[in-house]
């Protein structure tokens, strides 16, 4: 059975190769506002299936990933950051907290039935960081295009102080769950999901460490 991943993210791309499972890349088709019904890691959970559902349905045989990541903090959704000013007020908002990063993975294949959600939560501690920091991470427009404003695997790293879980799971793609995932459902995943925790193979995974 092929693999889809349903994502227009580079890094879940990056993540899934680490894997070394053969996989093509189908963007999903989904509308990403948040439901107000929704905890926001129910959310994350039903947007990752939203993603994974939109592209079955135009590829029936085939078994697809994917995922949706959000942040919470106190207790509210924090998505991706519309503009500069968007940014900069997540960011301030997170500034020296400890807030949750949600990820959500699905599988759905609609030839075989097969739906599937999980949710992985990790922890980040933001440093208090100094307006001077913020604005030259601003200036990197690093923000675009990521929850909660910051990239733990580039530069936003400056701005982390720890972080509790899965590094895998703040990046994008809890890579020890999805890789369970596929094997349950007939995948071969030919690297040794272990020996990538232990070498860590991705930008700054060493810096955080993790489980």
């Amino acid at each position: 059975m092929s693999l889809i991943l349903a994502s227009t993210s580079p890094r879940r791309r990056e993540l899934l190769a680490l894997l070394g499972v053969p996989f093509d890349i189908v963007p999903p088709a989904t509308d990403e506002t948040p439901s107000p019904d929704l905890s926001p890691a129910t959310q994350a959970a039903q947007f990752a299936l939203d993603k994974a559902s939109s592209v079955a349905e135009r590829h029936p045989n085939a078994l697809v990933l994917g995922g949706d990541t959000v942040i919470e903090i106190d207790g509210r959704l924090l998505g991706k950051p519309t503009d500069r000013q968007h940014a900069e007020a997540m960011l301030r908002q997170l500034r020296g907290r400890r807030h949750a990063v949600h990820t959500g993975l699905a599988l759905v294949c609609r030839a075989s039935r097969t739906t599937v959600t999980h949710l992985e939560t990790a922890r980040v501690q933001l440093a208090p960081f100094t307006d001077d920091a913020l604005r030259l991470y601003l200036d990197t427009n690093e923000s675009e295009g990521k929850a909660g404003a910051y990239s733990i695997q580039g530069k936003g790293a400056r701005l982390i102080d720890t972080i509790e879980g899965d590094y895998p799971t703040i990046v994008g793609l809890p890579l020890r769950r999805a890789a369970e995932l596929l094997a349950e459902h007939g995948v071969a995943v030919p690297k040794d999901v272990e020996a990538l925790y232990r070498l860590k193979p991705y930008e700054n995974w060493k810096a955080f460490g993790g489980s």
